[in-house]
């Protein structure tokens, strides 16, 4: 006996999309989620993501392995744990990647997934300031907004790119981002837009029932056929059943390791923790991408930044009042207000690098800002070749799975590397820089050859929180799902959500993660591959 049309595991960016979708098509829905409301005041302020990410009440608080690549570094390794997700905590940029990036997608064997595929989805989502247009939609959930604040330093910065050879733009979501200029932000009047305001709470409320605090330790596969989950909920087990597929959604570390507990993944690694295999599936917690960015950083002299703004009593009462009387000013931004995208070498189709710029400069996240002028130009290398793993610490749902992303583990990424501090260097030389006499702090301007930047590179570097791509949809055996999400060799199980991505977007991951939801539930609803 079934209780449910669909269960959906995992309430983030993907799984309030699917649970929204499926019950507008008439399906009976059961979500889980294992964290808690997103009632705390701080998700929905934008610079609270200060006060949510390493915070127990609102993030797994996981950590990668010691990284080679990072000088035995081990990074803190943010994930959503609330309603919402990570999409309750993030830097709230709404960006699409690349129409390149869909379309080697589709060239990889995925039919449908080409960027005239996914940008009806994207634009079906999209509740766009500026108005609908070919490439953009208006009426949808998912609010795109300009950010509510400005900085001079930033406009600077944005002039000197422009010197150094980069186009001014207005839109990165066009399908070709190379340019400089200023994010769109997921907010709605100065408030931070999270999947469960735009789609849970507008779901219709008597085809979804959600549960908080109810964390999955494995779904239930009878005769190769998943029909259901088995879930802990303030220490009482429970057990949930449907009869239509249970969908996945616990994002790029939670999907995978949920599979692995539940007997689907590589069979030596299962039986080393007793669990007994249903599905040898050694793709699932492979092939771990994500996105490194390089915290280069400036002292600036006559600057006028956030470390000064906020490094007195008057400067700090002026932002508060600022945010609670207009919704404006720093409690409103992004961590991130300039943005740039360019190719590190000459050759290249598509931009392979994204700068993330900010009138702020700290030693380390959750420290505090310095005391002087001075800004940050984070630079990432957008196309990793390095590729890591999610692997099970034990047999245990409590225990986190150990996370070992791989950075800068091939010639080709410290390569890279090096080119992006050239180039960050390059730009912050151009002569709209020059008033503020800029004095580079990291990495330090003593780092010059490559195998000295890439050196560099592994001290500054750190996670942009974009993981993907551990449950992976493809053509190849190994690939542990089909191009519908479906998972090969057990019926009844789709995984959506960022992990699916075969390879990582041009860009920031988590408005491509709802594109793939949205897609993913007109499948399921359509029928298709059924």
């Amino acid at each position: 006996m079934a209780d449910w049309d669909h269960i959906v595991v995992g309430a983030g960016s993907a799984g309030c999309v699917m649970a929204k979708r499926l019950a507008e098509g008439g399906r009976r829905v059961l979500l889980l989620e294992a964290g808690g409301k997103d009632s705390y005041h701080w998700v929905h302020i934008p610079m609270g993501y200060l006060y949510c990410i390493n915070n127990p009440r609102t993030d797994w608080c996981f950590r990668t392995e010691a990284e080679p690549g990072l000088n035995g570094r081990a990074l803190l390794y943010p994930r959503g744990k609330v309603l919402g997700g990570c999409s309750s905590i993030n830097g709230m940029l709404y960006l699409r990647g690349q129409a390149a990036d869909y379309d080697g997608w589709r060239q990889m064997g995925l039919t449908g997934w080409g960027w005239d595929d996914v940008l009806p989805y994207f634009k079906k989502s999209e509740d766009y300031s500026e108005g609908a247009s070919d490439l953009h939609g208006t009426g949808g959930e998912w609010r795109v907004e300009q950010q509510r604040l400005h900085w001079d330093v930033l406009d600077d910065w944005r002039e000197a790119a422009h010197a150094a050879g980069l186009p001014k733009v207005e839109d990165f979501n066009t399908g070709d981002n190379e340019g400089v200029g200023y994010f769109r932000v997921n907010q709605r009047s100065g408030w931070r837009m999270n999947t469960a305001k735009a789609f849970l709470r507008t779901a219709p409320k008597d085809r979804v029932q959600v549960e908080v605090n109810a964390q999955a330790k494995r779904l239930i596969i009878e005769d190769g056929r998943c029909v259901g989950v088995v879930y802990d909920q303030g220490g009482v087990e429970h057990a949930a059943r449907c009869g239509g597929d249970l969908v996945l959604s616990a994002g790029a570390i939670g999907s995978p390791q949920i599979l692995k507990l539940s007997g689907m993944g590589p069979r030596d690694e299962l039986r080393a923790h007793g669990i007994e295999v249903q599905y040898e599936a050694p793709g699932v917690g492979a092939n771990l991408q994500d996105h490194l960015q390089l915290r280069c950083a400036w002292r600036l002299t006559g600057a006028k930044t956030l470390n000064t703004l906020a490094s007195t009593l008057i400067g700090k009462a002026m932002i508060g009042a600022d945010y609670v009387f207009r919704r404006r000013g720093p409690m409103s931004m992004a961590p991130s207000q300039l943005g740039a995208f360019s190719k590190s070498r000459e050759g290249l189709a598509t931009a392979d690098l994204e700068y993330h710029v900010q009138p702020l400069t700290l030693e380390a996240f959750g420290q505090p800002l310095h005391d002087f002028p001075a800004m940050t130009a984070s630079v990432c290398n957008l196309r990793p070749e390095s590729r890591g793993t999610v692997t099970l610490r034990s047999g245990d749902f409590r225990d986190a799975p150990k996370i070992a992303p791989n950075y800068l583990s091939t010639p080709g990424d410290r390569r890279v590397a090096a080119d992006a501090i050239r180039q960050a260097r390059h730009i912050m030389a151009q002569a709209p820089m020059a008033k503020y006499a800029p004095e580079e702090m990291k990495p330090g301007v003593s780092f010059e050859t490559d195998e000295e930047l890439a050196q560099a590179a592994g001290e500054i570097g750190t996670t942009i929180f974009h993981p993907v791509s551990t449950v992976r949809m493809g053509v190849e055996p190994d690939a542990p799902l089909d191009a519908q999400c479906r998972f090969k060799g057990i019926g009844g199980l789709r995984v959506v959500d960022a992990s699916v991505m075969p390879v990582i977007t041009s860009g920031n991951t988590n408005s491509p993660t709802i594109m793939i939801a949205e897609k993913a539930a007109d499948m399921i609803l359509r029928g298709a591959g059924v």
